[in-house]
C-alpha cells in the first residue's frame, strides 16, 4: 500500500507576530485611557497607514476587536494590530519618550529601510 508522500510533506506555514510595548509606553496607555471616555472598554490599536514623508507612518487609537486583529498581551493590556499592519510591525517595540523634542510614542522597527528626522514616519 502506498500513500501520497507530497501531501505528507507539505510545509506548514504559521503566522507568528511579535509586537512589545516599553513599561513607560504601558503606563502612558494606561493614563490615556483613564482620562479619555471614549476608550472605556476598548484596547489600544497599533497600526500603519500611507502617509507622511518617508511613505509610511505609526498611528495609535482605542478601538474595538476585529476577528481578524492579531492581539498582543502587554502586561494587563491588549494591543489590537490589524493583518495589513501585522507585516510592517512584526518584532517591532512601542516606547513612550519625552525629550526636548516633546512627547509621544516612538517606534523601533526592525522592518523598517528608513526614516524621516522627525521619527514620525518610515518607508
Amino acid at each position: 500500500m502506498s500513500t501520497n508522500s507530497a501531501c505528507s510533506n507539505a510545509a506548514v506555514l504559521t503566522t507568528e507576530f511579535a509586537l512589545s510595548l516599553t513599561e513607560a509606553a504601558v503606563a502612558k496607555v494606561k493614563d490615556f485611557a483613564a482620562r479619555m471616555p471614549d476608550a472605556a472598554g476598548k484596547s489600544l490599536r497599533v497600526f500603519v497607514q500611507g502617509g507622511g514623508c518617508s511613505g509610511f507612518q505609526y498611528g495609535f487609537t482605542f478601538d474595538d476587536a476585529r476577528a481578524d486583529d492579531h492581539r498582543v498581551a502587554a502586561q494587563d493590556l491588549t494591543v489590537l494590530v490589524d493583518p495589513a499592519s501585522a507585516t510592517r510591525l512584526n518584532g517591532a517595540t512601542v516606547n513612550w519618550v519625552e525629550d526636548m523634542r516633546g512627547a509621544g510614542f516612538s517606534v523601533e522597527n526592525p522592518n523598517a529601510t528608513g526614516g524621516c528626522g522627525c521619527g514620525k514616519s518610515f518607508s
